[in-house]
């Protein structure tokens, strides 16, 4: 949903006389120009039918390409800043259809490449992703959004830096990727499928870097 946007003020009625408009305005003006520096912060990237947002925290997007297809996944590059969980923001930006054609509807298929820079400081030993449908609830088994449930024998999930991975789906859509190592201002990439055979306007990815507890 879009939210247009403020209607425009008239140029013939002031709350003031104009001398005093003035000193009243530019406080406001400048106001206003520091909300517009602290919101260019937070960059929504838009390719195929979605857009990426950081704007929850933690890290940074840095890229975005791709339509979400096998032979062409969208990829999104970015720069995690600490070894804590940090919420990816996923919206729709083309008509919702099941199965519609990749790139010019969301359709529920989604390959997926995550290219993370590790700029926390210390060394990832694990790498989990969660999938929620509503902000820090978890996706259920009945929701439709997983990482391609139906798939018993998946062959399209890899990292480049983890040997394994183990996937979870009730009570939470998870994905862990284990045994292996990303050191600090290296980056590591995943590849996964994400399904939403029910397709929702906005749903989240959580990614949680994992560091040795000893």
């Amino acid at each position: 949903m879009r939210i247009p946007g403020p209607a425009g003020f008239s140029s013939t009625r002031f709350l003031f006389p104009p001398g005093r408009a003035c000193r009243a305005v530019l406080p406001a003006l400048l106001m206003l120009a520091s909300g517009h520096a602290a919101a260019d912060e937070v960059k929504v990237w838009a390719t195929g039918a979605y857009s990426f947002s950081d704007e929850l925290g933690g890290f940074r997007i840095t890229g975005a390409s791709g339509i979400g297809t096998k032979d062409d996944p969208l990829v999104i590059t970015e720069e995690l800043n600490s070894a804590t969980p940090v919420t990816l923001t996923i919206r729709t930006t083309k008509p919702i259809q099941t199965f519609g054609k990749a790139g010019e509807f969301a359709n529920g298929i989604m390959y997926m490449r995550i290219n993370a820079l590790n700029n926390s400081g210390q060394a990832w030993i694990e790498f989990q992703f969660e999938l929620q449908e509503i902000l820090d609830q978890p996706s259920v088994f009945g929701d439709g959004l997983s990482f391609d449930q139906r798939n018993k024998t998946p062959d399209n999930i890899w990292s480049s830096n983890f040997a394994d991975f183990d996937r979870e789906f009730e009570p939470y859509d998870r994905l862990l990727f284990k045994n292996g190592k990303v050191d600090p201002l290296k980056t590591v990439s995943f590849e996964f499928l994400m399904t939403d055979y029910t397709p929702r306007w906005t749903f989240y990815l959580v990614q949680d870097p994992r560091i040795p507890t000893g």
